[in-house]
């Protein structure tokens, strides 16, 4: 069964000076557990395309169901809460609070959500634990590196408990250690947990790791490419790295 839905999705931009059609008649699903990328040059419409799933962003045409809830038409006190039970998102700025420590900032979305303190600490812990990142609880944003910021922010995203991630272009500002270190990340809570990851992005690496391809051009899907499961063989191999990782 689909946990996203997307029907006849359009938007279009400056409709009385000059248009833009950033969508166009978008239709998608996706399933629980997909590790998906989104790819197509600068406005190709994935950026609306995630902002249309996540709620940022209202098409003028069509709608965005989510685990058979459609989001589209909500009011905002309610989307606000939806969102905040239901979706992770993890932008390219890393959007952390500065004056927050790395702790601060991934516990901060289970605090909004009213959790018991002994859940946010043991959430918080395990998850920064995951990402590489034990010895930085304590740090601030402006005391990580870039690749350390963007796990952070990735903990952040998971830290809720969402049914899926929205990663817009989580790999352009990093270098390609932290962009493959980040990867390996968000892969293994993928198979371990089972979270449903949802790129935006033109990096090819991003794409290599992709079990699905979405390709957009001019706001409409050009091809949707599912990839093969790897052989017993190579997912042995693939195992064997990621412990060789830890």
């Amino acid at each position: 069964m689909a946990i996203i839905t997307t029907q006849n999705l359009s938007k279009i931009y400056n409709p009385d000076t000059i248009p833009v059609h950033a969508l166009r008649d978008v239709s998608l699903e996706f399933e629980e557990g997909e590790f998906t990328t989104v790819r197509g040059p600068s406005g190709s419409g994935k950026t609306t395309l995630l902002n249309m799933i996540g709620g940022l962003d209202i098409p003028n045409e069509g709608f965005v169901e989510i685990d058979g809830t459609r989001i589209t038409g909500m009011k905002d006190r309610e989307l606000i809460n939806f969102r905040l039970n239901n979706i992770g998102f993890v932008f390219q700025a890393y959007n952390l609070i500065p004056v927050f420590t790395a702790y601060e900032n991934v516990s901060f979305i289970m605090l909004l959500q009213k959790r018991e303190k002994s859940e946010m600490k043991e959430r918080a812990e395990e998850l920064l634990t995951a990402m590489g990142l034990s010895k930085k609880f304590d740090s601030r944003p402006k005391q990580l590196s870039g690749g350390e910021q963007q796990r952070v922010a990735v903990a952040r995203a998971l830290a809720s408990r969402p049914k899926f991630i929205l990663a817009d272009e989580p790999t352009a500002n990093l270098d390609t250690d932290s962009a493959m270190n980040l990867l390996d990340m968000m892969e293994k809570m993928n198979k371990e947990e089972n979270v449903t990851f949802i790129f935006s992005t033109h990096d090819q690496r991003v794409i290599d790791r992709a079990r699905r391809v979405i390709t957009m051009v001019d706001g409409a899907i050009d091809k949707d490419e599912r990839k093969s499961p790897p052989s017993k063989g190579e997912s042995e191999l693939s195992e064997q790295g990621d412990d060789s990782l830890s």
